[in-house]
């Protein structure tokens, strides 16, 4: 009896595995379809402003060639929410909102997704709490139930809590083990010291055990409010009908989340250097220091000169003198991260542990050179070439186009933005990149914490601390 009971669950495991590859390859094939019906300009696309019957906005991009919605939405309040001792709350949460809803327990409630072919995932990061949710058309009122489900009535049942906990705790064992994922954590915790950015969003394996089901409810009850969400549809499906689907997902929630005030800040000041051994071959180096938010003028003016410092790829010039001249490291980038109340640029670099301290060295070197005399006039000419052509490379699937409409909202854009972006890339003169260099690319304010076993680094007055668990 016994074996044809495990034998008959190993039966069902293998049922849904293959309904779930059917549904992926399903999913992959009409992705791919509306991706070639959206294969147009970015600003050829018309982005409508829908607002329901209840009130709940959106920005919607019609496409009817192909039977699938994608959705994007976003609530105010991410990480950064996670209470004192509880932190990696949000991320828990993120796990636990497809882990049974309503009537249906985890099992039901997945292979109710399973019969749909419906996805539906969420995310958390500093300053809000994400979710992606797509359909087939012809399915779309039986999936739209089962979403409101997820985001009003979650069970948080004991078995699935602790399942995930269990994944989460997992998960941290081996970031304490990734050298990547240490320098990360290191840099943020030298760069915020008592500011929720400072945490790590995944959280310590004693806050995860710390959290309880009634721990998640009061998050969500707290952070989904429609008063702080915002949505972005693409896809087979009219103003009016977004605006009842809206409703019906969405109008449940309470009008206002109850956040917590978190503080503008910035990197410390003055830079420092702080060292985790860690027994690897190579060592990871993270490096960084306060930037631009998102809606200050000179913001574009930053995005261009990254992209020839670090973030152009085989183009930059931390990539020119670190690998192509020098031979130092197979990668070295940079990129621009502007928080709601922080903004930073940031880079990293792996290789050798008797190279990382010359890689260094050659980095700061490059940031000292940007910031006394500039790019080339070739350099700025080639990086807003490349920005501004690659733009609708963005704008070349459902998903994506869903994904950079959420983003401008949540950034506090308008629709415009999309018309007027590659004007104010070109826009960028070589004076405005000198000038935002000279304020920005400061190496003495530069904080760098290195993973590994560095050479020629702790004798020169770094903070070494003993890591890799």
């Amino acid at each position: 009896m016994q074996s044809n009971q495990s034998a008959t669950a190993v039966a069902l495991r293998l049922v849904r595995a293959v309904a779930r590859v059917d549904i992926a390859v399903s999913f992959a094939v009409l992705l791919l379809a509306i991706g070639v019906a959206l294969a147009r300009p970015a600003d050829a696309m018309t982005v409508q402003q829908v607002k329901s019957p209840g009130g709940i906005e959106a920005w919607l991009v019609e496409e009817h060639s192909v039977p699938l919605i994608a959705m994007r939405f976003g609530f105010r309040g991410g990480s950064s929410q996670d209470p004192e001792g509880k932190g990696g709350l949000a991320n828990f949460l993120s796990a636990m909102l497809d882990e049974g809803a309503g009537d249906l327990t985890s099992s039901q409630f997945q292979e109710r997704q399973e019969e749909l072919a419906m996805r539906m995932s969420y995310s958390d990061a500093r300053d809000a709490f994400f979710g992606n949710f797509e359909t087939l058309t012809e399915n779309r009122t039986e999936a739209v139930k089962l979403l409101r489900l997820a985001l009003t009535k979650p069970r948080f049942d004991e078995d699935a809590v602790e399942r995930i906990r269990k994944q989460l705790l997992a998960n941290l064992i081996y970031a304490a083990r990734s050298p990547e994922k240490v320098a990360a954590k290191s840099w943020f915790e030298k760069a915020f010291p008592g500011h929720p950015y400072g945490r790590p969003s995944t959280g310590t394996a004693e806050t995860i055990n710390a959290i309880t089901a009634a721990d998640l409810e009061a998050f969500r009850k707290r952070n989904f409010a429609r008063g702080n969400l915002k949505v972005a549809v693409v896809g087979d499906i009219d103003a009016k009908t977004l605006g009842t689907m809206l409703d019906d997902i969405f109008g449940d929630l309470p009008e206002k989340a109850d956040l917590v005030a978190v503080a503008d800040t910035a990197p410390v000041k003055g830079g420092l250097e702080q060292v985790v051994e860690m027994a690897v071959p190579q060592s990871v180096a993270v490096f960084g220091m306060s930037s631009i938010k998102r809606k200050d003028p000179d913001f574009m003016t930053a995005f261009v000169l990254n992209h020839i410092l670090g973030g152009g790829g085989f183009a930059s010039q931390l990539m020119e003198e670190v690998r192509e001249k020098r031979g130092l490291a197979y990668s070295v980038y940079s990129y621009l991260m502007p928080e709601d109340h922080a903004a930073v640029m940031l880079g990293s670099v792996a290789t050798k542990n008797e190279s990382i301290a010359e890689s260094l060295s050659v980095i700061r070197d490059v940031l000292k050179r940007m910031a006394t005399d500039g790019p080339t006039d070739t350099e700025l000419k080639n990086a807003k070439m490349y920005l501004v052509g690659s733009y609708a490379l963005r704008f070349d699937t459902s998903g994506k186009i869903a994904s950079q409409l959420l983003g401008l909202q949540m950034e506090g854009f308008g629709p415009d933005y999309i018309e007027n972006r590659n004007a104010m890339i070109e826009a960028v003169t070589l004076d405005d990149i000198k000038r935002v260099a000279n304020k920005l690319l400061d190496p003495s304010h530069l904080i760098v914490t290195v993973v590994g076993k560095p050479e020629n680094m702790s004798a020169a007055g770094s903070n070494v601390v003993q890591g890799g668990g």
